[in-house]
């Protein structure tokens, strides 16, 4: 068993081309912790989100604050703290901060390839 404090990893601009906007990230679980799961926690700033893209696995996305927008092909959900997404693989999707707000979510995936649909 290991057990994470909130000081134990740092958080990062996430500056991987999938975001747009201000956003950052920390590993909270990640393949040197885990060969089957990854955990990370990403602060979405006002209106920030990521670009739609698809995962090889399923996505759990848990809502810690805030406001932000879960959206695939078929519309926008608006999500709050304590919200959860289930967003199966293949699924095209993004998920973000609503315009004016911010918004905190842990992303749970599996191993897994992300293929992103916007340039």
């Amino acid at each position: 068993m290991k057990v994470i404090r909130s000081g134990d990893t740092p958080e990062n601009v996430a500056s991987a081309p999938i975001f747009v906007g201000d956003v950052h990230s920390r590993n909270l679980i990640d393949r040197t912790s885990s060969e089957t799961l990854s955990v990370t926690l990403v602060r979405f700033t006002d209106g920030a989100r990521n670009k739609r893209h698809t995962h090889t696995a399923d996505q759990i996305l848990y809502v810690t604050e805030g406001h932000g927008i879960i959206a695939n092909d078929s519309g926008e959900e608006h999500v709050h703290g304590g919200d959860i997404a289930h967003i199966p693989a293949g699924e095209i999707h993004w998920h973000g901060a609503a315009p004016g707000e911010n918004m905190v979510h842990l992303s749970i995936l599996p191993p897994s390839t992300t293929k992103v649909i916007d340039d």
